[in-house]
């Protein structure tokens, strides 16, 4: 949660806002194993998770997982399609109540190398995904909604 002061002096707890992107190519779609940053791990360190974070001050939900998906695995993204709006205040593993912004994104091409947030990159059929508890916090819903949306058995974006 953020601590915010407001020009009367209130305080309020606010949630945070991060943007994630299902990256695909051909018929895989692109994880990163969670790692480090500062060389502390993050949470849900070792399980594979979608590539994203947080947004921004002063930036648009578009260029944050551009950025986002550049700093964690070097892919420059494109076509980007809202899959859904995660406002879940219970969240597993998560402590900041996020509400996260899921794009489906297409991969352009790798232009550099992933940071320390990411230890392991992988493109992954979309029959041989990890299971379940090896998807950090709740990505797993994420991708079985795009895998859902391929089917043409839902409409996005998903609210909730």
């Amino acid at each position: 949660m953020i601590t915010c002061f407001f020009e009367n002096n209130n305080k309020a707890f606010l949630r945070h806002v991060t943007v994630n992107a299902i990256v695909v190519k051909d018929t895989q779609i692109l994880l990163g194993k969670r790692g480090t940053l500062k060389g502390k791990p993050i949470l849900e360190s070792g399980k594979w998770g979608l590539l994203g974070g947080f947004l921004g001050r002063d930036e648009s939900l578009i260029d944050a997982v551009k950025r986002e998906v550049m700093e964690e695995s070097g892919w420059e993204i494109e076509n980007m399609i809202l899959l859904r709006i995660n406002d879940c205040p219970n969240r597993p593993k998560e402590d900041r109540q996020n509400v996260d912004i899921i794009f489906i994104a297409n991969a352009v091409r790798q232009i550099s190398t992933s940071d320390e947030e990411v230890k392991e990159l992988q493109w992954f059929d979309l029959d041989k995904l990890p299971i379940g508890d090896m998807i950090a916090f709740d990505h797993g819903d994420a991708i079985n909604y795009y895998l859902q949306y391929l089917k043409q058995k839902i409409n996005i974006p998903i609210l909730g």
